[in-house]
C-alpha cells in the first residue's frame, strides 16, 4: 500500500520505507528528523506545478488530478 505524508508530520513506526519526493529539500528539516530512506527528486512535480500548489492543502485533490499525468510521462 501507497501512502502520502507531509515531511513535516512526524515519523510514526507504521510508516514503512520513508521516499522525499521533492527537487528541493524541504527548509527546516534535518536530514536526521526526516528519517527519510530516499530521496527520489525525479519523481518530484514539475517547477510549474508544485508552485501553483504552493503547499495548500486546499489544493491536494486538484494537485493530485494535475501530477499523476506528470508521473505517467
Amino acid at each position: 500500500m501507497l501512502r502520502t505524508k507531509r515531511i513535516h508530520e512526524e515519523p510514526s513506526g507504521d510508516d514503512g520505507i520513508r521516499i522525499l519526493v521533492d527537487r528541493l529539500w524541504p527548509r527546516g528539516i534535518s536530514r536526521e528528523k526526516a528519517t527519510i530512506d530516499r530521496w527520489e527528486k525525479d519523481l518530484a512535480p514539475g517547477t510549474e506545478l508544485r508552485r501553483w500548489f504552493g503547499h495548500d492543502p486546499a489544493k491536494w485533490e486538484e494537485f493530485l488530478r494535475r501530477y499523476r499525468p506528470e508521473l505517467k510521462g
